[in-house]
């Protein structure tokens, strides 16, 4: 089996272009290819209804095993939402997250109608490897499926494991 070229420290992608074409600034004519690896996460929130949800606001615990946030999704399809609004619980007193505002985009001081969930479910995501701050994605993951068969305690910790222990 060859090597993955891709499977560098630091290396968020690739960058195609044409033979023949240079740089522009402003324009937008070569492709980047992300590469994408899938891990685990928690749900903490989701914005939407807890019946259906529209995004995951996903987090992973740290060392002192608070859960701090990661991310969050794209926006979910109709048949995700139903999966994963069927495994929700509205969250009691005492979430970890409780009071926190959540931006809507990466640097954007626009915030997320977040509803709190019990963070108990764990979601399988498949995310780039653009992270800031110890393991925080830069842009919205993609929500696989559920993985009903790990509990929280098996999901890899804050800035560690999966794609958030790379760039």
């Amino acid at each position: 089996m060859a090597p993955d070229l891709t499977d560098v420290s630091g290396v968020e992608g690739l960058v195609l272009k044409g033979m023949a074409t240079r740089y522009l600034p402003g324009y937008r004519g070569w492709t980047k290819i992300r590469r994408r690896d899938s891990t685990e996460a928690v749900i903490g929130a989701v914005t939407g209804t807890l019946v259906r949800p529209q995004l995951l606001i996903l987090g992973r615990r740290d060392e002192h095993g608070r859960l701090r946030a990661v991310g969050r999704t794209v926006a979910l399809r109709p048949d995700q939402a139903r999966q994963v609004g069927d495994h929700l619980t509205a969250a009691g007193p005492g979430h970890p997250w409780s009071g926190v505002r959540f931006a809507a985009a990466w640097g954007s001081r626009d915030v997320l109608d977040a509803v709190l969930v019990r963070p108990e479910v764990v979601a399988e995501i498949s995310a780039d490897r653009a992270t800031d701050r110890g393991g925080v994605y830069r842009h919205p993951v993609r929500f696989k499926r559920l993985r009903l068969d790990v509990t929280v305690d098996d999901v890899p910790p804050f800035g560690g494991g999966g794609a958030a222990a790379a760039g």
